[in-house]
C-alpha cells in the first residue's frame, strides 16, 4: 500500500471533518478564542523536551468546551508545530490521534470531569493510542510483506517512548486540569462558548 497516497487520504477526510465541525453549527467567537489559545499553548509546549502537552491540552479542551474544539485544538497544535518541526506523511497520522484523543475527551467529559481516576487511566490510554497509531504510519512507510508482524514489532520498539507519551499525559494533566478546568468553565459560562 502506497503510504503517501493514504496519509494523502487521512488528510483530506481530517480536514473535511475539520470543515464540518465549523460548518455545522455558529462557532462563537469566544470558542474560536479557546481554540487558538489552546492550540497556541500546545505548538509552543512542543518545544520542551519529551514531554509534548498536546494530549493533555486537546483532553482539557475537549472535556471543558466540547468534543468539536478539544479536535480541532488536537489536530491544529500538530498540523502548524510541523511547520517547524517538519511536515510529512505522518502529519495526517498525527492530527487523527490528537484529534481523536480531543474528541474522545468531549464525548466522555461527564465522566472525566468527575472522576479524577478514570481521567488518569485515560490519560494514559491516550498515550498508548497515539502511539499505536503512529505505529501503522511507520509500518506503511517500511511497506513490504508481513504487516502484522512488521506492526508488532514496531509497537514493541516503541514502549519506551509509549509509556513517555502515556506519563507525559499523566503529568501534564494532574498540573493543568484545575487551573485550565476552571478557566474553561468560568468562560463557558461567562461567555457562552
Amino acid at each position: 500500500m502506497n503510504y503517501k497516497l493514504l496519509a494523502l487520504v487521512l488528510l483530506v477526510l481530517l480536514l473535511t471533518l475539520y470543515a464540518l465541525t465549523i460548518t455545522s453549527k455558529r462557532i462563537r467567537t469566544g470558542r474560536m478564542v479557546v481554540i487558538v489559545i489552546m492550540t497556541a499553548l500546545s505548538v509552543v509546549g512542543r518545544f520542551i523536551p519529551f514531554f509534548k502537552p498536546i494530549a493533555a491540552l486537546s483532553i482539557i479542551t475537549g472535556m471543558y468546551v466540547n468534543a468539536g474544539s478539544g479536535m480541532m485544538v488536537g489536530m491544529l497544535s500538530v498540523l502548524i508545530s510541523n511547520f517547524y518541526f517538519g511536515q510529512g506523511p505522518w502529519t495526517p497520522f498525527q492530527m487523527l490521534a490528537f484529534g481523536l484523543i480531543g474528541f474522545l475527551s468531549g464525548v466522555l467529559s461527564k465522566y472525566l470531569i468527575n472522576n479524577k481516576t478514570f481521567l488518569i487511566i485515560y490519560s494514559l490510554f491516550c498515550g498508548v493510542i497515539y502511539s499505536l497509531i503512529l505505529d501503522v504510519w511507520t509500518v506503511l512507510w517500511l511497506g513490504g510483506g508481513n504487516l502484522l508482524e512488521k506492526y508488532l514489532a514496531t509497537a514493541v520498539t516503541a514502549i519506551p517512548f509509549t509509556l513517555v507519551y502515556a506519563i507525559s499525559n499523566v503529568i501534564y494533566i494532574l498540573i493543568l486540569n484545575k487551573p485550565f478546568g476552571e478557566k474553561l468553565l468560568r468562560m463557558k459560562v461567562k461567555y457562552g462558548i
